[in-house]
């Protein structure tokens, strides 16, 4: 055989005999074993020992260690990798730090974490390295490890730049120039303010109102035949819409208190004085349907005495005027009065510079997309200026008034409506332009920060209160389980979650049928925002769980069906459409969709469904009742059998029925009859009058004066406490 083929497979069989020795040096320094030759009975050490200046130590390891990388065991790498440098000192801790994480910052491996929370009630078998720890944890840890520990800083402490947009200073008196009064109309439900509005602007804006109701705030510019212009708002007079009469109230100049003159003062026009105090803005009192037989104007004026109105003829400053909307009288009038009183404000604007302005509504349009309704305060707005509101910003793309005309400008006191928000800001934002867009991201991105940290504040806060619940709850669920032992434990817990653990989402939500899961959509954020104020005031959660899983404005999209699919919910929409293709899907998947344009229909539904999950009540309806009279007993077979006399007193004994036995008040008994007789007849029914002998399914002895009741039993369905004030 050739001499150099010999050669090749010595060297090949001397390297895989190096390769398996280092291999079981590998194992044996994993289990601390005292190292020992190993003779492979597959490679005799012929082989080995024909080249023995092959087994210089050195020489064999840096030629066989690239070879063998691979057999290095998984366990090994593993330990060579958590290898950390150890470190003395202080440690920082935070909230919600895993296991591994505290591993790093100790500088310590994961295996001397588990060792320090050996002999705690914490489940060894159920930690991994993402695991996150208790605070109290932590702290046991870093102490048992001989270290101290102090709470690292939080990284939103870290200083950042400023980068807010904020108003200009006041302008200089000299660039003032005259702008129209912003006036507001409020007062209670169907006392005649969109009416008002209506006759002012010669338009039939309350006949297109679902229910005769206004829904959301609508602003208009009314000119009147002096040439004059009044920029009015029309906020809504329900319960409901106390958030939206406040933002009115907010922006305005003057405010206009509608009270119907047969209705007099009602709890929405109380509430409206209360929002023109607050907001320190004057009054003008119209006094509607003076046109109506049963109208008393002076009552009006003594009941708002009680409330600190006190019109111009009791000695106060109030401006009373005697109106009727729908007749239009007077109306020029109430116009006069309103002009004459913005002329004693002076009111004045600076219409040159960066605007100003307020957000009064907003809403989604299909076709325009973000839509603003907004009144300008300061400066001029114009095509292609950049806006900020909120968290959003715009460059203005088209500007119409409340007619859908395109406007070209819009100076001060001018209601006007916005096209080219990135997103819908909400009703009552303040509006600010900017020189560019790079400054719009500026600022949206400085104010996005800034409720970031306000919002992790808030977390840490409840995560801090949560954790402190569930500590409590989980050591009186170990004090319970503490005679157990750590398997027998885990085998009680596993059995008590078993159907949780396999069930799907929709599932677990059925198994608490007390509960309502909801998602709310509105036409524009207005009225999102009072019916989310209505939601808030739900009280009755000890009945059933109200739980609004997502809102917004919009119509009924796919992305809300699946979402009340996954929490077995309820889509409720106000002033929104579903199409077919969704009310379909909705149909497909047994998802109710509820669509509603008033209020308190919207509240009304949402009560009923509140009901339905509510468990029925059993309730007892009497049909008979029957005193005993005398007590006796037969024989059947070897027992005795106590039977009572009775005489029906009130109604009937049906042997059908359910019977009670009452004693001193007290009931001893439930059941049915194992025998009614009358005389020695088996009956089924006992009337008023007749005499019987009874005996109950179960041997009791009877006592003279006991009362026994016939009663059926019926569910009703229950109703919930809540009252909404509706």
């Amino acid at each position: 055989m050739n001499r150099g083929l010999i050669l090749q497979f010595e060297n090949l069989v001397q390297l895989r005999v190096a390769c398996r020795q280092l291999h079981t040096l590998s194992y044996r320094k994993v289990y601390r074993a005292q190292w020992k030759p190993v003779q492979s009975s597959a490679h005799p050490m012929w082989s080995v020992l024909l080249y023995p200046q092959f087994w210089q130590k050195d020489k064999l390891i840096s030629v066989a260690l690239p070879q063998c990388r691979h057999l290095a065991t998984k366990e090994g790498t593993k330990k060579k990798k958590k290898k950390i440098p150890l470190t003395k000192g202080e440690v920082e801790i935070r909230q919600n730090m895993t296991v591994e994480e505290l591993a790093q910052a100790m500088g310590k491996d994961i295996d001397h974490i588990y060792e320090a929370l050996l002999y705690t009630d914490v489940d060894l078998d159920s930690l991994e390295p993402d695991s996150v720890l208790y605070e109290d944890h932590i702290k046991l840890i870093v102490k048992k490890s001989g270290m101290k520990y102090k709470s690292a800083k939080l990284k939103e402490e870290k200083e950042r730049e400023n980068t807010d947009a904020v108003k200009r200073p006041p302008a200089d008196p000299a660039v003032l120039t005259p702008r129209p009064p912003v006036v507001t109309i409020l007062g209670h439900v169907d006392h005649g303010k969109t009416t008002l509005l209506d006759s002012l602007r010669k338009t039939q804006v309350a006949s297109m109102e679902a229910g005769g109701i206004t829904q959301h705030i609508g602003a208009f510019l009314v000119h009147l035949p002096s040439g004059e212009k009044i920029t009015f708002l029309d906020t809504p007079g329900h319960a409901a819409f106390s958030a939206m009469r406040a933002r009115g109230t907010n922006v305005t100049d003057i405010v206009i208190l509608v009270v119907a003159a047969e209705d007099g003062v009602m709890q929405q026009t109380i509430e409206s004085i209360q929002h023109a105090k607050n907001a320190g803005v004057p009054l003008i009192l119209a006094i509607n349907k003076c046109d109506k037989p049963e109208a008393d104007p002076e009552r009006v004026k003594k009941e708002l005495l009680a409330h600190d109105v006190v019109c111009e003829e009791f000695g106060g400053d109030v401006q009373a005027v005697n109106i009727s909307a729908l007749k239009g009288e007077n109306l020029m009038v109430l116009a006069e009065a309103t002009v004459a009183l913005a002329e004693m404000l002076e009111l004045k604007a600076d219409s040159t510079g960066l605007v100003e302005g307020t957000v009064i509504e907003s809403r989604k349009d299909k076709g325009k997309g973000p839509v603003t309704t907004a009144i300008i305060q300061r400066g001029t707005l114009r095509k292609g200026c950049v806006l900020v509101a909120g968290k959003t910003w715009a460059k203005v793309r088209f500007m119409f008034d409340e007619n859908g005309k395109a406007l070209d400008a819009a100076s001060p006191g001018i209601p006007v409506e916005i096209m080219g928000w990135k997103e819908v800001p909400s009703a009552g934002d303040e509006i600010l332009e900017v020189e560019s867009e790079q400054r719009a991201h500026e600022v949206v991105a400085w104010r996005t920060y800034v409720e970031q940290q306000e919002k992790m504040k808030r977390e840490v806060e409840v995560i801090e209160e949560k954790q402190k619940e569930h500590r409590m709850e989980y050591e009186k669920k170990q004090q319970k389980l503490a005679h157990l032992t750590w398997r027998q434990r885990k085998a009680v817990l596993y059995k008590a979650n078993k159907h949780l653990m396999f069930s799907k989402p929709k599932e677990r939500t059925e198994m608490d049928k007390n509960v309502l899961s909801v998602i709310v959509k509105g036409d524009v954020d207005g009225s999102v925002e009072a019916i989310l104020n209505i939601l808030d005031s739900y009280d009755a959660e000890d009945e059933c769980k109200l739980d609004i899983i997502h809102f917004g404005m919009g119509d009924i999209s796919e992305t809300d069906i699946n979402l009340a699919e996954a929490f077995n919910g309820v889509v409720f929409g106000f002033s929104v459409k579903a199409n077919d293709s969704i009310k379909q899907l909705a149909a497909k998947k047994g998802i109710k969709i509820k669509l509603h344009n008033i209020i308190y229909k919207f509240i009304e539904d949402l009560k009923d469904e509140l009901n339905s999950r509510l468990p029925p009540s059993v309730v007892e309806n009497t049909i008979g009742e029957a005193s005993v009279l005398n007590i006796f007993s037969v024989t059947v077979g070897k027992s005795k059998i106590p039977v009572a006399g009775c005489r029906v007193q009130k109604g009937l004994l049906d042997k059908k029925m359910k019977f009670k036995l009452i004693r001193n008040g007290d009931v001893i008994w439930k059941g049915s009859l194992s025998s009614l007789r009358h005389h020695k007849d088996d009956v089924q029914v006992i009337k008023t009058g007749m005499d019987c002998g009874l005996s109950l399914d179960k041997h009791i002895e009877f006592s003279i004066g006991d009362e026994i009741i016939c009663y059926e039993e019926k569910e009703v369905q229950q109703t919930t406490s809540w009252d909404p004030g509706f």
